[in-house]
């Protein structure tokens, strides 16, 4: 029998995991991201309204958000690897299902269900299983795989445009069909890993399957309520990001440069920010409400800015909602333990799908009751504020009564963040190392 390994690898395999959780986000995020180019087409052919093809992404973002704690408990029951490979294959039937669709119905049942089933079998299980290969480097590997989003936009926007133009959006969906069919090999190098502390035998009973448990914890439960009210603000950017800055005046080509600035911004940050949490300087629960907080002040900014200072502010913005993104899954195994880490990942994108559902048509309500997105982008950076302000809620947010020495390595992952007296926690140096205390 093969021994278990003392703790995470942080490395070796684990960079492999990485770059296969890099992909399943790019062919997930990225991908949704880029199907608004269809849009146009499908409303001509269809002779249906925006409003109504809009629903297409829509449906398939809600599907893929509120059904991942699903693809989390399966994970749990049969391992990451067949779950994802499993998705994979949905994900490009739904693809190909809708190519040959007679009506927007059709395009709802394939691209919405069909597809976002298939998106929710294959996120959460990847990142949760990149948590498992990475201790002190794992909110780098985290970041590293979260732009795949950014890195996808970017080559898929001009891709799926060109597909478009050469094969109309039948053969563009085909096409795309097969592109995400190699969701399947990235499942299949998602190879198991067993750490000490894991269970014996995987949970059989359906809601201890799906981590609803995890909720009794109150750090968890502060840290869903704040992710929530985070993530009611959150996504606005990523819809109406561009028409405010065409309403600010800014042409198309202004809003592309303002929409393309916020991203690269999101990007490099997710790696820079990675870096810098797994120093050990700062607590993760602290960087997590310090740039939450900033996210929100960022998205205020936004609201108010004009012409060159929109294009300042949103470069501004980009950075701290980036280094945002890879904190929300890094923090996890100190919350839950490195056991529980897969299904909270899943509870967490649950989450985010309720505020990610009513951010955006809010945003849209007041655009269409004051005339601009001023107000919009007011309301959801408060959103943001306030699920920072939860986050303060956690153990290690606020600064300890005394300075305390943090260890040059994290301890064993079993939820050290959770609420404990006088948990010390030591240095590799040994005994004399000053314990964590709080107030």
């Amino acid at each position: 029998m093969t021994p278990k390994p003392a703790g995470p690898p942080d490395g070796g395999w684990g960079w492999v995991v990485a770059a296969a959780a890099f992909v399943v986000n790019g062919l997930s995020y990225g991908l949704l991201r880029s199907l608004g180019l269809a849009f146009p087409d499908l409303a001509e052919h269809f002779d249906r309204s925006a409003q109504d093809t809009a629903w297409v992404s829509a449906l398939a973002l809600a599907v893929q958000q509120a059904a991942s704690p699903v693809g989390s408990a399966l994970s749990t029951r049969w391992g990451a690897r067949p779950v994802v490979m499993v998705g994979g294959v949905l994900t490009s039937l739904g693809l190909v299902f809708s190519a040959f669709a007679r009506s927007l119905l059709h395009l709802y049942l394939g691209l919405g269900v069909l597809a976002g089933s298939g998106w929710a079998l294959v996120f959460a299980p990847a990142l949760g299983t990149l948590s498992l290969y990475f201790s002190r480097r794992r909110v780098l590997a985290v970041g590293l795989a979260l732009t795949g989003n950014g890195a996808a936009s970017l080559l898929l926007a001009p891709t799926l445009q060109l597909l478009l133009d050469n094969f109309g959006w039948r053969g563009a969906l085909l096409l795309l069909g097969a592109i995400t069919l190699h969701l399947t090999p990235c499942g299949a190098l998602l190879r198991p890993l067993e750490l000490p502390g894991d269970p014996l035998a995987p949970p059989r009973n359906p809601l201890a399957a799906l981590g609803l448990g995890l909720f009794t914890r109150r750090a968890f439960l502060v840290f869903a309520l704040g992710t929530a009210l985070v993530a009611g603000g959150y996504f606005v950017p990523y819809v109406h990001l561009a028409p405010h800055a065409l309403d600010r005046g800014l042409g198309g080509y202004g809003a592309a440069l303002v929409v393309a600035v916020a991203a690269v911004g999101d990007a490099g940050a997710r790696l820079l920010c990675g870096w810098l949490a797994d120093q050990g300087w700062v607590p993760l629960p602290r960087l997590l409400a310090v740039f939450g907080a900033l996210t929100g002040l960022g998205l205020l900014a936004v609201g108010l800015g004009w012409g060159g200072p929109l294009l300042a502010v949103a470069g501004a913005y980009g950075l701290s909602a980036g280094s945002y993104a890879p904190l929300v899954f890094g923090v996890l195994p100190g919350l839950v333990g490195i056991g529980g880490v897969v299904q909270a990942t899943g509870l967490v994108m649950m989450l985010m799908s309720l505020g990610g559902l009513l951010g955006p048509p809010l945003s849209g309500f007041l655009r269409d009751e004051t005339g601009d997105f001023t107000a919009s982008f007011l309301v959801c950076g408060s959103f943001i504020l306030s699920g920072s302000f939860v986050y303060m809620g956690l153990p290690g947010a606020l600064p300890s009564c005394r300075p305390a020495s943090r260890p040059a390595t994290p301890p064993p992952e079993r939820g050290e963040l959770l609420p404990a007296p006088q948990m010390a926690l030591l240095s590799p140096g040994g005994p004399s190392s000053t314990p964590d205390t709080t107030c």
